[in-house]
């Protein structure tokens, strides 16, 4: 356990963190919502909205103004495909001021249990189109661990660690893009069906072509299952 947590944080400062200039800051709350079908098929719908609290330059000062940046409204049917496997597809709709965007997903989760913790694969791929900007295409792979923090498993009223390390590879008019992600949360369960995360969203992107930008987010998720 402790490699796998050294391996994770080792991930975040191999990043070149030092040299960023860039940065935006803000609160990512949400509402997730899974709804069991049948014994095979799951809806999950998702609410989140992005809150933007500041945004500039690490060297210069800047003042700490709350605003609401978009929201992001998704569906996305699952169907389990083996016992820990599952196969997926959805619909989002991003709500923003220079008009909607709309994203079509496929995504593809490996699920494996351990003594102690929770190892989950994901890959995805998702496209995005709007009137105002081209067509943006994305291929990402995510890693997650959720580790009980009393016992080996998660129970009613306990604390548990969830920590995300993703990679987000974009192209966009000819032009490839690659973001890395690393998001330790801290969660609560209050039973199986009600759960509330609250963690940091760390991403760093722009850092192959351009001027890197650091985004630093706080994200609040409540669980529901139906």
């Amino acid at each position: 356990m402790k490699k796998l947590v050294s391996f994770l944080f080792l991930c975040l400062l191999s990043t070149p963190l030092l040299a960023q200039s860039t940065y935006l800051a803000g609160l990512l709350p949400a509402l997730n919502v899974n709804q069991k079908i049948t014994g095979t098929w799951r809806l999950n719908y998702k609410v989140e909205s992005r809150l933007l609290g500041a945004e500039g330059r690490f060297s210069e000062p800047t003042p700490l103004e709350v605003q609401h940046s978009l929201t992001d409204l998704a569906v996305v049917a699952s169907r389990k495909v083996g016992l820990n496997n599952s196969l997926a597809g959805g619909y989002l709709i991003r709500l923003e001021k220079g008009g909607p965007a709309h994203r079509l997903i496929q995504q593809y989760t490996l699920v494996r249990s351990f003594d102690y913790f929770r190892l989950a694969h994901r890959f995805s791929a998702d496209q995005t189109f709007s009137r105002t900007e081209a067509a943006e295409v994305r291929l990402r792979y995510r890693i997650s661990f959720d580790i009980p923090l009393n016992g080996r498993e998660v129970d009613d009223r306990e604390f548990y660690l969830k920590i995300n390390h993703e990679y987000l590879n974009a192209l966009n008019e000819g032009k490839y893009g690659l973001e890395i992600r690393f998001v330790p949360s801290l969660g609560y369960a209050f039973n199986d069906n009600n759960k509330i995360e609250f963690g940091v969203d760390y991403r760093l992107s722009d850092f192959l072509t351009g001027s890197p930008e650091n985004a630093f987010w706080l994200p609040l998720t409540w669980y529901i299952g139906i």
